[in-house]
């Protein structure tokens, strides 16, 4: 990605410091209050965002802003509620997924050197972008099946100069390729959702849902294939939960 942006672009409605003030909590090494154990790891200090990074979310939000106006892409309206209940809850779940520096590529697979994610049902974007800004390294595709909110991602890809990213403006279950991490963030039809993100799992792939707490039983019960991580408590919510599964590789 470049560290400039297209001037039409550049008008931030929230300055750098207070969208970095916003996010320290999902960056900040945190207890996992779902089993006794320490969600951090030895040596894990809170993340830092870059400048380009911080602007990128700006511009981000403006642009969701004026496409809301005409679309509904979110119910929220205030930037600040937009920083950490959509980019928050979205770089929380791409620090555990990702947990190295953003500097540092992730393991790598077969397809062009990058980890392929897929985003599915993406709507405005989250979680896929936010983690593609997290980890730039990563391949994104983004499935989305409703034509104008494709649209609205394409913009975000333009304006935010983003490479190795596809919108998929299709079906999902009618997706050929599989991925090694497959995101879920407030689908319609959740439920039905969970068999077609599995069936878009590599061998030893993971899924990563960003659920509330009364759907973990639905997520387990639906995809018993897979070995699932203690669920993860995301900052600031009482109920909102990351779950992350893998589907272990058959011998």
């Amino acid at each position: 990605m470049q560290d400039f942006l297209p001037a039409i672009y550049n008008r931030i409605h929230m300055n750098s410091a207070r969208i970095a003030e916003l996010l320290q909590p999902f960056l900040a090494p945190a207890s996992n209050h779902c089993h006794s154990e320490t969600g951090r790891r030895h040596g894990e200090e809170s993340a830092v965002l870059s400048s380009a990074q911080l602007e990128y979310i700006s511009t981000y939000i403006d642009i969701l802003l004026r496409w809301n106006a005409r679309i509904n892409l979110t119910a929220i309206r205030d930037p600040g509620e937009i920083v950490t209940r959509h980019f928050g809850e979205s770089l929380f779940a791409a620090r555990h997924l990702f947990p190295n520096s953003p500097s540092v590529s992730p393991v790598p697979s077969v397809v062009k050197g990058l980890t392929r994610v897929a985003d599915l049902g993406s709507g405005a974007g989250f979680p896929g972008i936010p983690i593609k800004l997290w980890a730039p390294n990563i391949a994104l595709t983004l499935i989305e099946s409703n034509h104008k909110k494709a649209a609205f991602l394409r913009e975000v890809g333009r304006a935010l100069t983003l490479t190795d990213i596809n919108i998929q403006n299709t079906r999902a279950d009618e997706v050929p390729q599989t991925f090694d991490v497959v995101t879920l963030r407030a689908v319609e039809h959740f439920a039905a959702a969970l068999p077609i993100a599995a069936r878009l799992l590599a061998p030893a792939a993971r899924v990563a849902l960003l659920i509330a707490h009364p759907q973990l039983d639905t997520a387990r019960s639906a995809l018993p294939r897979l070995t699932w991580q203690q669920p993860i408590h995301v900052p600031q919510s009482q109920s909102r939960l990351l779950l992350v599964g893998r589907l272990e590789q058959q011998e």
